[in-house]
Order: C-alpha cells, then structure tokens, then sequence
C-alpha cells in the first residue's frame, strides 16, 4: 500500500526517537476521545481504524492506518491537549511509542525534520477535507461512492473482472466510512450490483465500473495521493 509518509531521511532521524514498541490485540484502542495526548505511535504492523464518535452515538471513520503511519498528529504543539478520535485495532498491531515532548524539541531543533513533518501533516489535513466534502455535499449515495473509489485506490488489484478491493469490509463498515446506516448502504450497494457496477464475494467488493462511480460523483480529479482511505 502507498502512503503519504515522511521521507526516507526524516523516517531514519524520526525512528530512534521512539521509547518503546508496544503491542496490541485486535479490539484494543491505542488511544481514545478523551484521554490524555501525550503520545504519538508509529505503525509497524497491523491495521489501525481512525474514527470519531457523533454527539447520537453514530461512529465516522476518517482513516484505515497501516505499516509505516505515523498516528497521534493532531496533539502535536497543543498545551494539555486531548485526543479528538479513537485509534482502534482492527488487526493486531504492533507500534512504536514516541514521546510528543521529544518530538517537538526535535523539531524545533532540525529544520529538515519539522520541513518534512509539516507537509505530512499538511497531506493529511487535504486528506481529511476532500473526505468531509464528499460527505457532506454529495449526500448518502455520494458517499458511498467517494468511499468504494478510495477503497480502490487505497486497495484495488486490477484483476479481469474489474477492480478488486483486497481488503475484507462488512456493510456496517462502510456505513460508518459513510456516515449512513447499514440498510442505506446495502440497498444502494444492491442497485450497483443489479447495474454491474459492483459484484461481491468473501466480503470483498470487486468495482466493474470505477469511471460510473466518478462520473455520478462528479469527480474533480483529485490526486490519487488525497483520493485514498488511508
């Protein structure tokens, strides 16, 4: 899987800054709304679920973090700051635990660090607003298929039938990457299925017509590197 990562360099300088790598089961939370932000974890293995909880008790995913994510960001330069999401484990995971006190007196300390650390940051702010703006402007069917094209450029494997996206997600789980209850997303995902548009197998989506999905979606052309779910 790409990513929009810090550069080879920085992830060198970056990494002995860790204290510790900490594993957590399936399940498990690295950190959730609410408790204290003085942490940030870089992923060295495992699939990390990024979401918020709704004031009615809804959950929004925003992200699906992998290999060689940096997760925690948002607590960066904040005085007694708390986290605003859950880092869920979806996969066991391992990470490496890296003080955000050191961090930030390391980056103040190397321009090129706190250079290529901003960008990162910036990469994943765009990410989060192109997501937010399909939600909310192209209604529950837009979201939909916002969510299955960044599926497929996070996760698609060109195969002969179409796109596959080699990732397992039940239906409650793209609701909640949509915003919209599960019986939304299985009637609209039935219509693409009856259109050709999708087929489903093993839990996985298999996207017969990526451009339709775009087209209905009036798609902008966004780099594929803030096209993603990641």
């Amino acid at each position: 899987m790409t990513t929009v990562s810090l550069d080879k360099p920085s992830l060198d300088f970056l990494l002995p800054l860790g204290e510790y790598t900490k594993k957590f089961k399936k399940g498990d939370f690295l950190f959730q709304e609410g408790t204290e932000a003085n942490e940030l974890f870089y992923i060295q293995s495992g699939i990390i679920q990024i979401s918020k909880i709704t004031p009615d008790g809804k959950e929004l995913c925003l992200r699906i973090c992998q290999k060689d994510d940096l997760i925690g960001e948002l607590s960066m330069f904040s005085d007694q700051s708390t986290h605003m999401l859950n880092a869920k484990v979806l996969d066991d995971c391992e990470a490496l635990v890296i003080s955000k006190h050191r961090l930030e007196c390391e980056i103040f300390e190397n321009p090129k660090l706190g250079y290529e650390f901003l960008k990162w940051m910036s990469d994943q702010f765009r990410r989060t607003q192109t997501k937010l703006r399909d939600l909310i402007l192209n209604g529950k069917k837009g979201a939909l298929y916002s969510t299955l094209i960044r599926l497929a450029n996070s996760y698609g494997r060109e195969t002969e039938q179409g796109v596959l996206i080699d990732i397992a997600l039940t239906n409650q789980q793209l609701a909640n990457f949509c915003g919209t209850a599960r019986e939304s997303v299985n009637r609209m995902l039935n219509e693409l299925k009856k259109k050709n548009i999708v087929t489903f197998k093993q839990g996985k989506i298999t996207v017969h017509d990526l451009d339709y999905l775009k087209k209905v979606n009036h798609c902008e052309g966004c780099p594929i590197e803030y096209c993603r779910i990641e």
